[in-house]
């Protein structure tokens, strides 16, 4: 077991896979059912690639709250820590979960369920990262981010970011030399938001 990894934090962030909750934007190509399956799936498949890595502690931290009865199944049945969101934007609530984690361990790397192509390779090279970098970052090809990780926290990573834009990343760039922050950026991978990006889905994933 690589050492490097063994003190970080993995948290999912992830929304209950139901029908006009989650995925609303791939409503109008999947309708709701469809769109709900498909964020089950990149649930998942998430969760699997999270569980082949050799990070100690996994956390599942899900909205709505309380959990949904599903999320405790998932949790239970793929030996993951369960967590709520707090209440508030995206930058508030992913704020949060660093604060809380960076008090326990000194790396914590914070993914979505949107990036297929995120692999076990790609999350233990970004805790290395984290050894000798203040942030780690995996860049998305619309212009947000798939993945962030921290080794320290500061607030102003995650405030006045225009979320859900292509000015994401942009922004963030803008914040971490504010702040004063070393990071690194591994190479950017598609997430899936927009019925254009399920062209970026592994072909055996039905659609």
């Amino acid at each position: 077991m690589n050492a490097e990894n063994t003190d970080t934090r993995l948290i999912i962030f992830a929304k209950a896979p139901k029908p006009g909750f989650a995925k609303t934007r791939l409503i109008p190509q999947l309708g709701e059912q469809g769109a709900a399956e498909l964020a089950q799936q990149l649930l998942d498949h998430t969760i699997a690639i999270a569980r082949t890595t050799s990070f100690q502690h996994i956390e599942l931290c899900v909205t709505p709250c309380p959990p949904d009865p599903f999320f405790e199944t998932t949790a239970r049945t793929k030996n993951v820590v369960l967590s709520c969101q707090i209440e508030g934007d995206l930058g508030m609530r992913m704020s949060a979960a660093f604060t809380q984690h960076l008090q326990h361990t000194s790396k914590v790397i914070l993914i979505g369920t949107d990036a297929p192509g995120l692999t076990p390779a790609m999350l233990h090279e970004a805790s290395e990262l984290l050894t000798t970098h203040d942030a780690v970052f995996i860049p998305a090809l619309d212009g947000g981010y798939t993945l962030i990780g921290l080794a320290k926290h500061h607030p102003a990573l995650f405030s006045n970011i225009p979320w859900s834009t292509d000015r994401v990343m942009a922004a963030t760039r803008a914040a971490l030399e504010q702040a004063n922050f070393s990071w690194a950026e591994l190479e950017a991978l598609p997430d899936i938001d927009e019925p254009q990006d399920l062209i970026h889905l592994p072909r055996h994933w039905a659609q």
